[in-house]
This record gives structure tokens, sequence and C-alpha cells, in this order.
């Protein structure tokens, strides 16, 4: 039997710390929908905004290193955990229209100004989506690994189309019914950073336990991570990758996406051969090489260095 004395940490959180990571410098809350969603924010409070976006099963606090890199360029990083994610509020359902509109909501607490968009994985797609419907809300969007890569779905009947959308949907629900009620799995902030270290097999044990400091609760029978057992790989609600592909033709502003070179667990597995057909004119891709999903935190200073550029250009 689990107790809490055997879930004693190994790890004195207060210790932990990351070469290069600070803390946000100011945290919000913003009401979507209903729910309240966590803003965090890097960088002068009077300087431009630039509106960043986590990747799925991550939370605002996984830009601890790369954010502030950014401000340092003169903005101020404004970067929020998504519904269901690290300290904003679990939804009793989730999709993917949903996680674009506390986007906007985020955006509109900001500025009414147009603003450059920084999303890494999902939260590219997601800003990838949120540009695309309000093309006068967006300067400049880069999009780092969340470019999807999968073909469009085959010319078929408009029956079949409905079908194909309601077997989604319906797969979904019967998700969300199954895990009514489920708990996060307990565990020492070592035993989280070893967990997450197989899903991120390219990162150091140094920087997952920041994570887990970063990123987890601790209950009375252990440390869990702030993430809604509900949510699952594969969806957050009824979503494909190649809907956020048949966008990128007509997107307005111009586009920087970074491409990871190693394939990983958590990776889109996109390559410039398959996307290349589907960019909009004058779209730049970078390919890193040797380099896995998390681009922007094997590499932070050479991201941030390559998107300054394009933002200052």
């Amino acid at each position: 039997m689990t107790t809490a004395s055997t879930l004693q940490d190994d790890v004195d959180p207060a210790s932990i710390a990351y070469p290069g990571a600070q803390a946000p410098a100011r945290r919000r809350t913003v009401v979507s929908g209903g729910l309240r969603i966590a803003v965090h924010e890097w960088g002068d409070a009077n300087a431009p905004p630039v509106l960043l976006a986590h990747g799925g099963f991550d939370f605002a606090r996984t830009c601890d290193v790369f954010a502030p890199l950014v401000a340092a360029g003169g903005y101020r990083v404004v970067c929020w955990d998504q519904r269901g994610h690290g300290d904003s509020e679990h939804a009793e359902l989730y999709s993917w229209e949903a996680d674009v509109r506390d986007a906007l909501a985020v955006l509109d607490s900001t500025t009414a100004e147009p603003a450059p968009f920084i999303g890494h994985s999902k939260g590219g797609s997601l800003l990838t989506q949120l540009a695309d419907a309000c093309p006068h809300r967006v300067t400049k969007l880069v999009n780092i690994d969340g470019l999807p890569s999968r073909a469009r779905h085959p010319d078929v009947a408009e029956h079949e189309r409905t079908r194909m959308l309601a077997r989604e949907i319906t797969g979904w629900l019967d998700h969300r019914r199954r895990v009514a009620g489920a708990e996060r799995k307990p565990g020492t902030l070592a035993g989280l950073a070893e967990r997450r270290g197989r899903m991120n097999p390219r990162l150091s044990r140094e920087w997952l336990l920041y994570l887990a400091a970063a990123g987890a609760q601790r209950d009375g029978d252990g440390w869990r991570w702030k993430l809604d057992p509900s949510l699952r790989f594969g969806g957050f609600g009824p979503w494909r990758p190649e809907w956020t592909l048949l966008r990128l033709p007509g997107l307005a502003p111009p586009l920087l996406g970074f491409l990871a070179s190693v394939s990983e667990p958590m990776g889109w597995d996109t390559t410039e051969d398959v996307l290349r057909p589907h960019l909009p004119p004058g779209a730049e891709i970078v390919v890193m090489p040797d380099t896995g999903h998390f681009i922007h935190i094997e590499r932070p200073r050479e991201v941030a260095e390559r998107v300054l550029r394009f933002l200052a250009a």
C-alpha cells in the first residue's frame, strides 16, 4: 500500500534550479468561457507583447529558459496555461475551438493591437488557427515543431465525411466517460521527472527535475502533475492535424517554422518535403540538426536569436 511516508521526496524542491531559467515576472488570471486561465509574463510590462503558446501536456513554466531570452530582446512575453494544464482550471469537456477561444481571450486581455505569435507543438497549431481566423490580430507567426504532416482526407462523399466527424466526436466522449473521476498517479519529484523522461528522452534529468518542481503540486499522498487526467495523447477534443495543414496556404502573416530532425514520442515527425507544398508564399522553414521535438528547450538560445531576427526584420 502506498502511503505518504513512502513518497517522501528525495529532492528538496527549494534547492532545484536550472541554468538560465527564470520564473515569470508577473502572473494574472483571465476568465474565458467561465474558466479561470492562468497567465504568466516575462519582460517589461510596458514592452511590446508577444503571445507564446506551450505544447500539449506542458504548461507556461516549460518556457522558463526560452521566454526570458525573447523578453531580453525588448518584448513582454505572455504565455498562459491552457485549460486543464498547469494552474488553469479544468473543464468538463475539452475542444480545440475552446483552446483557440482561450488564446484569443488572453490576447484581448493583453493588447488590442496586432502582435507576434509564437507556439510550440499543439500551441503552434492553435496559434496557426487563430492567425488564420484573425489575421488582423497577428503581425508574424513562429511555429516551433507544431506544423502538421499528415495528408489531407481523401476525396470522399459528404455523407462519409459526416460519419468520420461523428466517429471522432464519439470516441472523445467515450474516453471522457471512462476517465470521469480519475486521478493522476502520485509520486516523488524525482519519480515524476523520471516518468516525464520516458516521453522526453533527450532532455536532461536536471531540466526534468526543474520541470517537476514548477509543474507539480504536493498532495497528502505525494506529488502530482497539474494536468487534468482526462486529457490524452492524440487529441484535445475532436481534432485532426490535417485540419491545420489545410489552413497553411492561406495564412496572411509571415511564417517562420522550426522542424525537429530527431523523432521523439511526443513529436510530430513533420518533414520539410511533405510540408513544402502546403506553405504560404515567403514562409521560412528551419530544420534544426540533431534536435528533438522540444527545440526551444534543447536549443533555447539559437531559437530565440533566430526568432528575434525574424521579428525585427
